[in-house]
C-alpha cells in the first residue's frame, strides 16, 4: 500500500472515530449528569466506604458490560457490517434454519428486545434533557420554575428538526461531544488530584463488600448503577454507520477514560463535601463555569437524544423490510448516507410520548425510577442471541460458550431484577410501551401469515392460466406489471382484472420484491428474470433488497431493461390490489387481534409511495380477502 493510500485510510479512520464520538456515545456520555447522584438518592449513607463501593460498582459495570460484553464480544457479531437487535436476530436465524421451533423462539425474543428498545427511546430524551436543564436550579434557584418549559422547548426543537436529517447538523455533533468528553475528564481529574485515595475503588473488593453489607438493599443500589451503562447497546446498533474499529478506538481511547475520570471525580468531591450529593456533576465545576456548563450539557443531551431517536427510525425501517411491521412512510434525509432516514409517524409518536413523560414525572430523579428496566431487558435478549450465534455460527466449544452465557446472563439478570423493583414507581411505563409494540408486531406477523395461507389456497398456476386464456380473452398491446407478494402462482389482482375486463396485455410481468437477510444487495445482484409461456410473454421478475434498503421500482425497471427485458417502463401499466380484509366467524386469528390487524393493514402506507412506483401509471383494483 502506498503512503498516500495509507494517509487516506488513516484520515478516514480518524474521521469515522470522531463521528462515532459525536453520535454513538451521546447516551452513555450524558449518564454522569444523573447516574452517580441517583445511587445516593434513596438515603445511602455518604461516607468513604459507601462512596468507594458505589464507584467500584460503576467501574466494573462499565468494564464488564460495555467494554467486554459489547465492545469486545457482541460487536464481532456483525451482519455484513450492520449491528443492532434486528441484525443480531437475523444472524441467529441463519444458524437455526433447520429448527423451526428454535427459529420461532429467536424471532419472539428478538421482537421483544426491539419492543423494549422503543420503551428506552421514549425515556432517554426525557431524562437526558431534563437532567441537563435542572442545572438551572443549582445556578439560580429562582429559575427552578423554568426547568419544565425550557425542557419542552429544547425537545420540541429536537423533534421538529428531525425532518432535516442528522446529516445537516452532524458536523457540529463531533466537536461538541469531543469537547464534552474532554471537559468530563478535566473536571474529574481536578477533583481526583485533591482526593487521590478515591482511585482505590478500582479494587473489586469494595463493590463486593458493599453488596454483601447491604444485602437486599443492594438491589436498590444496582437499580441506580445501571444508569451508568445505559446507551451500551448503541455501540453495537450504530456499527453500520461507523464500523467496528472507529467505535472501539473511540471507546477505549477517549470515551471510557473520560467517563471513569468524571465518576471518580464526583466520588472525590463527595469525600470532601458530602452535601454536594444534591448535584455532584454541576458542583464539580467552579461557580464561574456553571452557565457555560449548563449550555454544553443541554447540547450534549440533545445530541444523545438525537442518537436514540435516529436509532428508533433505523429499527423501524429494518422491521418493515423484514415484514415484522406495517409499511410506513420513510424519507431519506441524505443523498449519500443510506442509513440516514426519517420516519414521520415514529417521530411524532415519540414526541407526544416524551412530552407526556416530562410533564408527568417533572424531574430526572422521578424519571430515573422508570429508567433501566427496558435497557436491562434488551441486554438479556442480546446475551441470549449472542450465545446462539456463538454456538451455531462461531462454533465455540461448549465450555467457553456456556461460560459466556452464564457470566453475562447473571450480570444482566442482576440488573434486571434490581430494576424490577422500580415497576410500581414508574418502571411499568417502558414495560407497557414494550408490551403494546410487541402485540402490534406479533399481530401483524400473525395476520400476514394468514394472508399468505389464503393466497396459497387461491393460487392458480401460470400453466393453468395459459390454458384458460387461449382464445378466450382479448390480447391488447402494452406491458402490464402486477405487484405480488408470492413467488409462485398468479396474483389475485391479475385474476381479478381478467374477470372484470376480459383482456390480457401482450406482456405480463409478475413483480415480487424480496427482502434478504443481508443489509445490502448491490445493483448487479438486484434483478432476477424468468420467462414463461409458449409465446414467452410471461415474465417473473424478482427484486432483491437488503433489510436496510428501500425498494425503488423505477430504478429496478431500468436495470431490467439493461438485462434485456424488452419493455418501455414509461408506458407500462402497474396493477395493484387495493385489499380489504375481513374475518370468518371461525378464523384462526384470535378475536381480540382482528380489529387490531384490520387497523394496521388498512393504515399501512400505500405500496405506490413505499416502492416508488410511478403513480400516473397505476391501476388499482379492489379485492376483498376473508381470512
Amino acid at each position: 500500500m502506498s503512503s498516500n493510500s495509507k494517509n487516506q485510510s488513516t484520515e478516514k479512520l480518524t474521521s469515522l472515530t470522531l463521528g462515532a464520538v459525536g453520535v454513538v456515545f451521546g447516551d452513555i456520555g450524558t449518564s454522569p449528569l444523573y447516574a452517580f447522584k441517583e445511587v445516593f438518592h434513596d438515603g445511602l449513607t455518604i461516607d468513604k466506604f459507601h462512596i468507594l463501593g458505589v464507584l467500584s460498582l460503576i467501574f466494573w459495570s462499565l468494564t464488564l458490560v460495555v467494554t467486554i460484553k459489547y465492545a469486545i464480544f457482541i460487536m464481532r457479531a456483525d451482519n455484513k457490517g450492520e449491528g443492532g437487535i434486528i441484525a443480531l436476530m437475523t444472524l441467529a436465524l441463519q444458524g437455526s434454519q433447520d429448527n423451526p421451533g428454535k427459529m420461532a423462539f429467536i424471532v419472539t425474543i428478538g421482537l421483544l428486545g426491539a419492543s423494549l428498545f422503543y420503551g428506552d427511546s421514549i425515556i432517554t430524551p426525557a431524562i437526558s434533557v431534563l437532567s441537563a436543564v435542572e442545572g438551572l436550579q443549582i445556578i439560580a434557584p429562582t429559575f427552578a420554575d423554568y426547568v419544565l418549559p425550557v425542557t419542552i422547548a429544547v425537545l420540541s426543537g429536537l423533534f421538529i428538526l428531525q425532518a432535516r436529517g442528522t446529516g445537516k447538523v452532524g458536523m457540529i455533533f463531533s466537536p461538541i461531544m469531543c469537547f464534552w468528553f474532554g471537559l468530563l475528564a478535566v473536571l474529574g481529574m481536578i477533583n481526583i488530584i485533591r482526593e487521590p485515595g478515591v482511585l482505590m475503588a478500582i479494587n473489586p473488593y469494595y463493590a463486593g463488600h458493599l453488596l454483601v453489607e447491604l444485602g437486599w438493599g443492594s438491589f436498590l443500589i444496582m437499580g441506580a448503577v445501571v444508569l451508568a451503562i445505559t446507551g451500551a447497546e448503541a455501540l453495537y446498533a450504530d456499527m453500520g454507520h461507523f464500523g467496528l474499529k472507529p467505535i472501539r478506538y473511540a471507546w477505549f481511547g477517549f470515551v471510557f477514560p473520560a467517563l471513569l475520570l468524571n465518576y471518580f471525580g464526583q466520588g472525590a468531591l463527595l469525600l470532601q463535601t458530602p452535601d454536594a450529593v444534591e448535584n455532584p456533576f454541576y458542583l464539580l465545576a467552579p461557580g464561574w463555569a456553571l452557565y457555560p456548563l449548563l449550555i454544553l450539557a443541554t447540547l450534549a443531551t440533545a445530541i444523545a437524544s438525537q442518537a436514540v431517536i435516529s436509532g428508533a427510525f433505523s429499527v423501524t425501517r429494518q422491521a418493515i423490510q423484514m415484514g415484522y411491521c406495517p409499511r410506513m412512510n420513510i424519507l431519506h434525509t441524505s443523498g449519500d448516507e443510506m442509513g440516514q432516514v426519517y420516519v414521520p409517524a415514529v417521530n411524532w409518536l415519540l414526541m407526544v410520548s416524551v412530552f407526556i413523560l416530562v410533564l408527568s414525572f417533572q424531574s430526572s430523579s422521578a424519571l430515573a425510577s422508570a429508567y433501566g428496566i427496558a435497557v436491562t431487558g434488551t441486554m438479556i435478549v442480546d446475551t441470549v442471541l449472542a450465545f446462539i450465534i456463538i454456538r451455531a455460527l462461531w462454533q465455540w466449544k461448549t465450555a467457553a460458550s456456556v461460560t459466556f452465557l452464564s457470566t453475562f446472563l447473571a450480570i444482566d439478570f442482576l440488573f434486571f431484577s434490581s430494576n424490577s423493583l422500580k415497576i410500581p414507581t414508574g418502571g411499568w411505563l417502558p414495560l407497557l410501551v414494550a408490551t403494546v409494540v410487541f402485540l402490534l408486531l406479533t399481530t401483524w406477523i400473525r395476520g400476514r401469515a394468514l394472508l399468505s395461507d389464503y393466497m396459497d389456497e387461491k393460487r392458480v398456476l401460470l400453466e393453468d392460466l395459459e390454458k384458460k386464456v387461449k382464445g378466450k380473452w382479448v390480447r391488447v398491446e402494452g406491458t402490464a406489471i402486477y405487484l405480488t407478494r408470492s413467488l409462485h402462482g398468479v396474483p389475485q389482482v391479475l385474476l381479478h382484472n381478467l374477470e372484470h375486463n376480459h383482456v390480457l396485455h401482450e406482456r405480463i410481468i409478475l413483480l415480487t420484491i424480496v427482502t434478504t437477510n443481508d443489509p445490502y444487495v448491490e445493483e448487479e445482484n438486484r434483478v432476477k428474470i424468468r420467462i414463461f409461456g409458449e409465446n414467452r410473454d410471461f415474465y417473473r421478475v424478482k427484486l432483491y433488497y437488503g433489510f436496510t434498503q428501500n425498494a425503488d421500482v423505477r430504478r429496478a425497471l431500468e436495470l431490467c431493461v439493461q438485462q434485456g427485458l424488452a419493455i418501455n417502463p414509461k408506458n407500462a401499466s402497474f396493477f395493484i390490489g387495493s385489499e380489504r380484509v375481513s374475518f370468518r366467524v371461525k378464523s384462526p386469528m384470535p378475536k381480540w387481534r382482528r380489529p387490531l390487524f384490520r387497523f394496521l393493514f388498512h393504515n399501512a402506507s400505500s405500496p405506490i409511495e413505499f416502492f416508488k412506483i410511478p403513480v400516473e401509471r397505476v391501476v388499482e383494483l379492489g379485492i376483498r380477502t376473508e381470512l
